[in-house]
């Protein structure tokens, strides 16, 4: 997440001042999250976290200094910022406080504290049975609980949870143990939006009673990546020969428990990249072929960015800011750039009656 890593987050959680880091890596996280939607903070936000880190201003005190700024403005938010903004203060105020009970009523108030005035479903158990094109399923979607039955899903969940007996003599063995456990209550998707950050929330503050300091960066510069590998563990189509595989979360939590560094690369989780050709593709992307005409004035990065894109979508397959994001492993700004800079070139065209903000490769 580039335009996070400029900002000073990352380097509060690496003071040595325990209420400086905790903070940092709670407002740090918040802010991270919000990318699993394809969202993004304002800079009021971070200005307002960074007072709070610094003890200008108190956490409750940032939280309403963000909630009045949006009653206040009259400004539009039709790229969601409000959201982004207010829902991170909330996570960040949660991810500050101590108190955590393991049970459903608990995983249901996180979603409900943290969409209230957002969501008109906000703690609310969907009753409707939902689908979601996953670009990193080339827009198939996993299969979610069924409405009828998501309570008890959650409850049966929890309980099994509640039951199992951890070994105590190595986190490592643990490991695929947890992965399995966040990807099926996340597969529930109990509610109709905000199930992916209510579910981070509410392990992060499981794995704390655990006694894991979970204090880091992976999830606030990892959390397209902790999303789409909730997705991989979830989904199978025989028929293309795709087997669920949580290989992809255990990477994450290795990295998030055992202070590894694997490398998380959201296209590595795509269903047709094949692990035998991560190699040879990667040299592709280093080197790419001349399959499109792009202009000399653009940076040698930027027409690397474009020729990756050409390469997965071609001049058949329709793209938006959110599948730019996951290819290029950047933020909603630099995606929404490359698209305005590829459309003022005419490399692409916007499509229309495909919903909003989607994007065909132009045929030479």
């Amino acid at each position: 997440m580039d335009d996070i890593k400029k900002d000073p987050f990352e380097e509060y959680i690496r003071q040595t001042e325990p209420s400086k880091r905790e903070l940092g890596y709670a407002w740090y996280t918040a802010m991270g999250l919000q990318a699993v939607d394809g969202l993004e903070t304002s800079d009021y936000l971070k200005e307002t976290a960074r007072k709070n880190i610094e003890g200008k201003i108190t956490l409750p005190e940032a939280g309403k200094l963000i909630e009045s700024y949006y009653k206040e403005s009259s400004e539009k938010s039709e790229d969601r910022t409000k959201e982004a903004d207010i829902v991170s203060a909330r996570i960040a105020a949660i991810l500050s406080e101590k108190a955590f009970t393991f049970s459903v009523p608990q995983y249901i108030s996180i979603h409900k504290r943290l969409f209230t005035g957002i969501f008109s479903h906000a703690g609310k158990i969907r009753d409707y049975n939902i689908s979601k094109k996953e670009w990193v399923l080339d827009g198939e979607s996993v299969h979610y609980g069924n409405a009828l039955e998501l309570r008890e899903m959650l409850e049966y969940d929890i309980r099994t949870e509640k039951e199992y007996e951890y070994p105590l003599n190595s986190v490592a063995t643990i490991i695929p143990h947890l992965a399995k456990f966040v990807s099926r209550l996340w597969q529930i998707h109990a509610f109709g939006e905000g199930n992916t950050r209510t579910t981070a929330v509410f392990f992060i503050l499981y794995l704390r009673t655990m006694g894991f300091d979970v204090t880091n960066d992976i999830f606030a510069e990892n959390a397209w990546y902790f999303r789409n590998s909730l997705v991989r563990a979830n989904y199978n189509n025989y028929t293309k020969g795709i087997r669920e595989t949580s290989e992809f979360l255990e990477l994450f939590l290795r990295n998030l428990l055992l202070g590894e560094n694997n490398e998380l690369k959201n296209r590595y989780i795509h269903v047709r990249w094949q692990k035998q050709d991560i190699e040879e593709q990667k040299q592709d992307i280093e080197s790419p072929k001349q399959d499109i005409e792009i202009p000399d004035a653009f940076s040698n990065k930027t027409k690397q960015h474009i020729h990756i894109l050409y390469a997965e979508f071609g001049n058949d397959k329709f793209f938006g800011r959110t599948e730019v994001m996951n290819m290029l492993e950047i933020t909603a700004s630099p995606a929404s750039e490359l698209i305005k800079k590829m459309l003022e070139s005419e490399l692409i065209c916007h499509i229309k009656g495909m919903g909003k903000g989607k994007y065909l490769f132009k045929r030479k």
